[in-house]
């Protein structure tokens, strides 16, 4: 570890070749140029060369180099980042084969820095337990809030089994208390679930949709026509502007926003009984969110309609695609909420097919913290 400190200090110092400075990453800047070349593969194919011969280097790297790799993961898409996975697993197994040490205390200040990729900190967190099993009993009380849901999950799970200690020692309001805390830190769902039905068992009925974020009450017009699946492009009166006491030409008739609250445990809305089941139509519904300062959030949707959906009359989303079913954060739309109140319009369109399976006409729509906190 001494030794290669130093040549990070050389390198930092300019030297510019393997033979003035024999770094374990290959020289200065060469794992980030390797995983510039990862993180710009793209669809189509393009890039694809490219990168497969940048992983085949960053796979025979040194394990010295591992933190440098992983930081490559920062900013990356899911294809990049399982590639470079890969190459990193690649450097840590041939490492712990050849009985060589992972470079420990270097993973452990990765995993520390909140700031990398979750899934580049969760990898560093895996290796360092291999390295180092006392790490996981050292790290994971300080994860229960932590940005990466993997590594909060680990937190959780440890602080459910405190919390079942506190309810036999203690007793029943010291379990409800601890049960409580650790809901809050939850987001994993299975975790919530099991947390919800641990505290009902205890008297009390946790509200989920709260927990979650799911938007409850909501404002729908319609329906609008969308025979041919045309009107998912065309642009209706309310996307020119939303006004709640208007009044808008329908595909039957004239159509006035009307008042709607959901009562579904997911905060899933059903169009089909809303508005009467149809085929060839489409939907607005809107809402509005309010926040006291600017903050980073996440709109996360799913229906198994096309749908659009817009912040303050900006488009954050679309997918024209219909009967592909429907799962709670099937869409995830990062997005800043203003001071203030802030307005949610969606679009959700039914296309013409007449099978049973494609009745459906449904959304459903949260707004949360980027681990998947509801703020509402």
């Amino acid at each position: 570890m001494v030794r290669y400190r130093a040549t990070v200090i050389l390198c930092a110092l300019g030297c510019s070749s393997l033979s003035a400075c024999a770094c374990p990453a290959g020289g200065p800047g060469r794992v980030a140029r390797l995983g510039a070349a990862v993180r710009a593969v793209g669809p189509e194919g393009r890039g694809h060369p490219e990168a497969q011969a940048a992983v085949r280097e960053l796979s025979a790297l040194e394990p010295e180099a591992l933190p440098e790799l992983l930081a490559a993961m920062d900013g990356a898409g899911p294809v990049a980042l399982n590639w470079l996975r890969g190459a990193a697993d690649s450097v840590a197994e041939r490492a712990l084969r050849g009985g060589r040490p992972l470079p420990g205390a270097a993973l452990e200040a990765f995993v520390l820095e909140r700031r990398h990729a979750p899934r580049a900190r969760r990898l560093a967190y895996e290796l360092l337990a291999k390295a180092d099993p006392s790490a996981p009993e050292r790290l994971v009380p300080g994860m229960l809030d932590d940005p990466s849901v993997e590594l909060r999950r680990d937190a959780v799970e440890r602080e459910m089994a405190l919390a079942e200690k506190a309810l036999e020692a203690a007793g029943k309001e010291a379990g409800l208390a601890a049960f409580r805390r650790v809901l809050a830190a939850a987001r994993d769902p299975g975790q919530v679930d099991r947390l919800a039905k641990k505290l009902e068992s205890l008297g009390e009925k946790p509200d989920l949709r709260r927990h979650y974020g799911f938007v409850r009450r909501w404002r729908v017009v319609g329906p609008f026509d969308n025979a041919g699946q045309a009107g998912f492009a065309a642009s209706y009166s309310p996307e020119e502007a939303v006004d709640f006491a208007s009044e808008h030409a329908g595909k039957i008739g004239p159509v006035r926003w009307v008042e709607h609250q959901t009562e579904d445990p997911s905060g899933v809305v059903d169009l089909n009984a809303l508005l009467g089941k149809a085929k060839g139509v489409l939907a607005y519904a809107a809402c509005e969110v309010e926040s006291p300062a600017e903050r980073e959030v996440h709109i996360r949707s799913g229906t198994p309609n096309a749908i659009k959906i817009w912040l303050n009359g900006r488009l954050l989303f679309q997918r024209d695609e219909y009967h592909h079913g429907m799962s709670m954060d099937q869409y995830v739309v990062p997005a800043v909420l203003r001071p203030g109140k802030n307005l949610i319009l969606l679009k959700v369109c039914q296309n013409e097919q007449t099978e049973d399976w494609t009745e459906s006409w449904t959304f459903q729509l949260r707004v949360c913290d980027p681990t998947g906190g509801g703020i509402l």
